[in-house]
Formats: structure tokens, C-alpha cells, sequence
């Protein structure tokens, strides 16, 4: 499991987990779906150089939470706000 400096809490009260390195402008690492951060962590230290790199672990996977009840549909119609 990829340990995590970070954590921010979703609407739904799940912890997501998630590191923060370098600076500049922003990239999100986004892993496949089993990924606990750790699929993209060999990036994180090149892509620091240039850019405030993101890389997170899934709900449900590494140190983040998974709350349930849990609907995409929910989720989305309140992102599209």
C-alpha cells in the first residue's frame, strides 16, 4: 500500500487520500481502478521538477475511505451543479 501525506473528505464523508509534490502548475495522477496511488508513483518525482503533482489513492483502495451507500449517479448530478 502507497502511504499518503494527505487527506480531504468527499461530500458523502468518505476520506480520500492523496500526496502533494513539487510546484508549479497542477497535474493529477489518475490510476486504473484497483490503483492505490502506488501504480503512479514512479512518475511523481520526474514530473515534480515542472509541476504540483497529485497522485491519489481510489476510494476504497490504499488509505482511503469507501462510505456506503455509494452511487455514480449521485455523484455526478452533484458535480454538474
Amino acid at each position: 500500500m502507497n502511504e499518503m501525506d494527505f487527506r480531504v473528505t468527499s461530500n458523502d464523508g468518505t476520506t480520500i487520500a492523496y500526496d502533494r509534490k513539487g510546484s508549479g502548475p497542477a497535474v493529477v495522477l489518475v490510476g486504473g481502478a484497483l490503483d492505490d496511488g502506488a501504480e503512479n508513483a514512479p512518475l511523481v518525482p520526474a514530473l515534480a521538477e515542472h509541476f504540483t503533482v497529485y497522485n491519489y489513492a481510489r476510494r476504497g483502495r490504499g488509505a482511503s475511505g469507501f462510505t456506503e451507500p455509494y452511487a455514480v449517479e449521485e455523484r455526478s448530478r452533484t458535480w454538474m451543479r
